[in-house]
């Protein structure tokens, strides 16, 4: 049930957006390239951040870059 406490959770490390250019999905409402967003959880293909709209959401990892 970790998903309960994810905003309380502590910030794992941060990532920057590159690019919003999704093939399957439209990210470019909850993502903006350049900003840097907190990550509170992670596997093997996603990154689980805080997104423009203040909830946390699952993207590909492919999205971002380590800061």
């Amino acid at each position: 049930m970790i998903h309960l406490d994810w905003h309380d959770r502590k910030t794992i490390k941060e990532v920057k957006c590159v690019h919003t250019d999704a093939n399957k999905y439209i990210v470019n409402r909850v993502l903006t390239a350049g900003n840097v967003y907190e990550v509170k959880n992670e596997t093997d293909e996603f990154f689980f951040i805080i997104d423009n709209t203040g909830k946390v959401g699952g993207y590909y990892k492919d999205y971002f870059e380590v800061v």
